[in-house]
């Protein structure tokens, strides 16, 4: 019997001990990972419980399993993240923004339009498929939310006044702006964090005074000027060592 490695098949909530794979997983477990009855396979439901399944039935259009075991808060983290990202001019900038703050630890994940924004069309299916692939090369056991797009300012109206709220802009206002390591330091850890990161030409001074209005907390990166992909991996990072 082949035992387990550390590869990851996603099936959505099992029922009654056994999970089914649909036809593109089952395919990927047969054909590509050369799975047969009798192997033990590690699942994830994508709500972050791993299961251990040995294997019942095997054919490329469909496998059962037995559920022998499982983990929950499967690779999780201790906090909640919502990124919220204006897409970039490259869309290709945009998904390894997708794929990398799923590797490291991200919630939800929302596509805004900001005022400048040179693209306002996004594929948020291919989106969901970046995540979910990304999810099973981390080893995680939870796939992000992919929300459809918004414009900022819709956004920054419709975020409540809970958790932690962050604005990386670059508008001159040091005055205003904190390093985001020492206000995470400074807040609650069992707090929601939500990050907003503009467009290549920055947010206007209308979405700025906007944000600080409803209370969001302006905060900068660093002293290097970064593109809007990289500042929001950047940001992503910051949670994930300060938290």
């Amino acid at each position: 019997m082949q035992q387990e490695n550390g590869e990851r098949i996603f099936v959505g909530e099992p029922a009654a001990g056994i999970i089914r794979l649909g036809e593109e997983e089952a395919s990927h477990c047969v054909k590509v990972l050369r799975h047969r009855e009798g192997d033990v396979i590690s699942v994830i439901d994508g709500l972050g419980t791993l299961y251990r399944c040995r294997i019942l039935n095997a054919s490329s259009s469909g496998v059962e399993a037995e559920i022998i075991g499982s983990v929950t808060h499967f690779g999780t983290h201790p906090y909640r993240l919502t990124m919220a990202v204006c897409p970039t001019k490259n869309t290709d900038r945009y998904e390894w923004f997708v794929e990398k703050a799923t590797e490291i630890g991200v919630d939800v994940i929302v596509p805004v339009i900001g005022d400048r924004s040179e693209r306002r069309v996004i594929k948020t299916d291919r989106m969901r498929k970046i995540v979910l692939s990304a999810v099973k090369q981390s080893l995680k056991g939870a796939i992000p939310q992919v929300c459809e797009s918004i414009s900022v300012k819709q956004f920054i109206n419709g975020t409540g006044s809970d958790g932690i709220k962050l604005i990386c802009y670059c508008i001159d206002n040091e005055e205003l702006r904190r390093n985001i390591t020492e206000v995470l330091a400074s807040t609650d850890p069992k707090s929601d964090i939500t990050i907003l990161v503009g467009p290549e030409g920055d947010f206007t001074a209308e979405e700025v005074d906007l944000a600080l209005e409803k209370g969001w907390v302006p905060v900068h990166l660093g002293q290097s000027r970064l593109r809007t992909e990289t500042a929001a991996v950047v940001a992503a990072t910051a949670v994930y060592l300060c938290r």
